[in-house]
């Protein structure tokens, strides 16, 4: 499985940006996606993981209420809609992917597959 992201960029404080991450190969393998994100001189942290069979979301407790995350299986996409930014979320997102929805896929780990990463930059 390859995974690709995109949306990346700059934007001002209480922006919106988009991610996108298409899954390629054996995707059919795959039933859950998640998004993770490292700032400077953090480690990485969970941010959100769908279901792809459906019945199935979670988010950090940082980005509730301002994030949010969709499927499109046609298209072997994930998106993840990030709405009013904030400086703190600046950052390289990753997306990956594993094969099975479980307690440790909702919790951020078990992933399987990642790919290399689409910058955020949101500025004050």
């Amino acid at each position: 499985v390859q995974l690709v992201e995109s949306g990346g960029g700059l934007v001002q404080t209480g922006g919106s940006l988009r991610l996108s991450c298409a899954a390629s190969g054996r995707t059919l393998s795959i039933d859950a996606t998640g998004w993770f994100r490292q700032a400077p001189g953090k480690e990485r942290e969970f941010v959100s993981a769908i279901r792809l069979g459906g019945g199935g979301e979670s988010f950090a407790d940082s980005v509730k209420g301002r994030f949010t995350i969709s499927r499109d299986n046609t298209k072997n996409t994930v998106y993840l809609q990030m709405n009013a930014l904030k400086p703190e979320d600046t950052a390289l997102y990753y997306c990956a992917a594993a094969f099975r929805w479980s307690i440790d896929t909702v919790l951020g780990r078990g992933y399987d597959y990642w790919g290399q990463g689409t910058l955020v930059t949101v500025s004050s």
